[in-house]
């Protein structure tokens, strides 16, 4: 897929959210937290940096700000969404869509992954799974 990936780069405002509530439900964070997560990333910021095969996503809410860097094709360390040490494991499934499957480093937990996708209007589709629970965010550029 070299050369020929989309370019993810930019500053990204959320449009849409759903079942992010309910994704944080399956993975077992209690009703207060989810209240605060859910109140806190209703409006983050996202900033995408890269280069080839090489991304830079930082997302900045409120509470927190999250930053991970990752080759495609190369296993990484990061958090789930619930903030549980995983490795993930990012791969193009098209020339415009990045998928990762998460593998916790220890304990239990419903399976964790996420893809995101860049739509033909120009769209970025965050996708992130727990279990059977999908929760869908659509961003746009700033």
């Amino acid at each position: 897929m070299e050369n020929k990936a989309t370019d993810f780069s930019g500053k990204w405002r959320m449009k849409s959210s759903e079942n992010f509530e309910e994704l944080l439900k399956a993975l077992g964070v209690n009703v207060f937290l989810r209240k605060i997560a859910v109140a806190a990333a209703s409006s983050p910021a996202v900033e995408i940096a890269q280069q080839g095969d090489n991304l830079s996503i930082k997302t900045s809410t409120s509470v927190r700000t999250t930053h991970v860097s990752f080759t495609v094709g190369q296993s990484f360390s990061e958090a789930t969404v619930d903030g549980r040490p995983c490795t993930s494991f990012p791969k193009w499934e098209t020339d415009r869509k990045i998928s990762c499957e998460q593998t916790l480093l220890k304990g239990d937990g419903p399976k964790t992954s996420w893809t995101r996708e860049l739509t033909n209007d120009g769209e970025l589709i965050l996708t992130m799974t727990a279990g059977e629970v999908v929760c869908t965010r659509v961003y746009e550029r700033e």
